[in-house]
């Protein structure tokens, strides 16, 4: 899932670029152990005044147990087409910017250390490597995302909400 030597597309504006729906291949690797994630991800405008949504759903298979996993991320777009990514709960994540078609963030967390790269590779792929590093931590997570297509033609727009 290397996108280190990939030639990058930029994008002028990083939420209108991932609005829809896309699927997520993830590999885990934490201290030896690997696991895996598959599942569906969607960026759309969130209800009332709350910006954006990021939400992901899917199974993850670790140790050999295989479960339903979801997370939701919050997102602000800011005016020169990059955005600040909040956890849920509206705590600071992340500056993401996508006009190069390369971002690297950087979140610190106590002694832990989080660097996510983001590489976008056409206009429907675009990969996020996860290095996270800390005393007790020693983990990689290197996701593919993926445009849904829609059966009706329409680009990654959800099925719900029609």
């Amino acid at each position: 899932m290397s996108s280190s030597s990939a030639t990058v597309h930029p994008v002028p504006d990083a939420l209108a670029y991932l609005a829809g729906a896309w699927s997520v291949q993830r590999e885990l690797y934490d201290g030896g152990r690997t696991g895996s994630f598959t599942g569906r991800a969607e960026f759309r405008v969130g209800d009332g005044d709350d910006g954006w949504l990021h939400l992901e759903k899917g199974v993850v298979e670790w140790g050999g147990v295989t479960r339903d996993a979801s997370r939701t991320l919050r997102m602000l777009a800011l005016p020169d087409g990059t955005a600040e990514v909040l956890f849920g709960d509206g705590r600071p994540f992340h500056a993401l910017d996508l006009r190069r078609g390369r971002w690297t963030a950087v979140h610190q967390c106590a002694a832990d250390r989080y660097e996510g790269t983001f590489t976008v590779l056409s206009p429907d792929e675009w990969h996020l490597r996860w290095a996270v590093s800390g005393p007790a931590k020693d983990q990689l997570l290197s996701s593919v995302y993926r445009r849904v297509h829609e059966p009706d033609g329409r680009c990654g727009q959800s099925q719900e909400g029609r």
